[in-house]
């Protein structure tokens, strides 16, 4: 049977799950696949070819999302966006670095689109409107870059930091890490994204003259 792309890129992600990104290697895919390496050419110039393509199909998640039916509820729609990113990011072995290192596909390109039109029926400019959702994708690209960074650090036995004397040593900075739930906790995301949100809302009220 001719192997399809969706298969391929299906079964790429399987394996993301299994070596992360610097374990995946074509030669790798095509022995999971039952294939040579060279089959998997007719379909992907490169490795980058394939990561692209992966990162496409992570995208497709969102092509479903619903569009701003309440402009008055746009903080929580693009709220709701950025948790299905998060989500999305972290369903996947270095995600976040995976999408980082790839280049912007249609389905970005849409659901983008989408987004930018949604905000300028609450009022928004194009450039605000763009600078807001570029702002939003690159602190969660961030948030879980870290999150998973520090999942891996955990796998792999690296030794935990003294809390206690970190909290003797700076103790304003840990008590604020306590205040946000933790770096990397559910509170941090929420925290963040409003401090970002509220910048939307400054920059929207800005353009209008209010």
């Amino acid at each position: 049977m001719a192997l399809e792309k969706g298969t391929i890129v299906a079964a790429a992600l399987r394996l993301l799950n299994e070596v992360g990104l610097d374990g995946l290697t074509l030669r790798r895919l095509a022995t999971e696949l039952g294939v040579q390496a060279p089959a998997l050419y007719w379909h992907f110039a490169n490795k980058q070819a394939l990561l692209d393509a992966m990162a496409a199909a992570m995208m497709s998640g969102h092509m479903s999302r619903p569009q701003l039916s309440d402009p008055a509820k746009w903080r929580q729609w693009v709220a709701d966006f950025a948790h299905a990113d998060r989500e999305m990011l972290n369903a996947y072995r270095d995600g976040a670095k995976l999408a980082a290192g790839t280049r912007p596909s249609p389905e970005l390109f849409t659901v983008v689109e989408r987004m930018v039109t949604g905000l300028e029926s609450a009022g928004f400019t194009v450039r605000d409107a763009m600078q807001g959702i570029s702002a939003m994708s690159a602190y969660v690209a961030g948030f879980v870059l870290e999150e998973q960074a520090d999942k891996a650090r955990t796998s792999t036995g690296e030794e935990m930091p003294d809390i206690a004397a970190l909290q003797a040593a700076y103790p304003r900075v840990m008590a604020g890490v306590t205040e946000m739930g933790g770096p990397q906790g559910d509170r941090s995301f929420d925290g963040g994204l409003q401090l970002i949100l509220d910048g939307m809302e400054l920059a929207a009220a800005r353009s209008a003259g209010r």
